[in-house]
């Protein structure tokens, strides 16, 4: 079983809006949220789930299937928008987000939401768990692979390249890790917090197949997993994706700080019909 959508007549660009409008709609139940990163990591999320990874809507914890980790739990919005668009989370749940009761808190939370491979919490965890994870897949002679996505922010975290250096050791290509470089962070842009560039050099020296693209950019995203996948080295593989916040709709890509937005009553109609603008040109 799998997700690719090659004979279902549904683009990646649509399945990239619906991912977005998700996002925007549960943003609106709350009024507020990390929007700003769902609508940047769109993209991507669209090609892993409908163009990459295998797995079954109706069973969740299929051992067949690959798996998708999320280091960044503040994205959780992001991956439930994808989760819904998959099936594997009823649509009609979009409502409850981050309510008392919800299988959609606001971090995400493996114990509470399908498809949720790993609970978010302190930043720097996730390709640390996807390293132990890709390596048992391997010693269990399986055929799957593991996503995951962290953010630039993590990039801070000494932890991610203890991870990178132990991915590396272990010719984990089952591996496929994507950094999400949207240079923001809660105490400011990324890039000033901590400075980590040259990026793609820094993962090349690491022993990391290496990709960098425009992340809102389908077609280069689409490029960049079917590389990764196919790569013939016995390595990792790392895609660097240069995304913007708030990306599709203007008024949010303006904001000068956008890591965690509140957004009046009446522009989330106005986000919508930007969406809606952005999937027809």
């Amino acid at each position: 079983m799998n997700a690719r959508d090659s004979n279902s007549g549904v683009t990646l660009k649509e399945r990239a809006y619906r991912i977005r409008r998700n996002a925007v709609l549960m943003g609106e139940v709350q009024g507020q949220g990390y929007v700003g990163q769902a609508l940047d990591i769109a993209d991507v999320l669209a090609v892993a789930y409908f163009h990459a990874m295998k797995f079954d809507p109706t069973n969740p914890a299929w051992e067949g299937r690959d798996r998708f980790l999320l280091s960044n739990g503040h994205y959780a919005i992001a991956l439930y928008a994808a989760l819904i668009e998959a099936g594997i989370v009823p649509a009609e749940e979009l409502e409850t987000y981050g309510s008392d009761d919800s299988r959609l808190p606001m971090s995400g939370m493996a114990s509470y939401t399908p498809g949720m491979e790993m609970s978010g919490g302190s930043l720097g965890q996730g390709l640390t768990i996807a390293v132990g994870r890709a390596l048992g897949l391997k010693r269990k002679q399986s055929s799957s692979r593991v996503f995951t996505l962290f953010s630039d922010g993590e990039l801070d975290e000494g932890s991610v390249w203890e991870a990178a250096l132990s991915a590396a050791h272990y010719k984990l290509d089952n591996l496929i890790a994507i950094v999400d470089i949207n240079n923001q962070q809660a105490d400011g842009p990324s890039g000033q917090v901590m400075g980590f560039e040259p990026l793609t050099e820094k993962f090349q020296s690491f022993g990391w197949f290496t990709q960098r693209i425009n992340g809102n950019d389908l077609a280069a995203v689409e490029k960049a997993f079917d590389a990764a996948m196919t790569h013939p080295e016995a390595c990792p593989r790392m895609i660097i994706a240069d995304t913007k916040m708030g990306f599709g709709v203007p008024f949010l890509e303006a904001r000068e700080k956008n890591h965690f937005i509140r957004v009046d009553a009446q522009e989330w109609q106005l986000a919508l019909e930007a969406l809606e603008a952005w999937r027809v040109s």
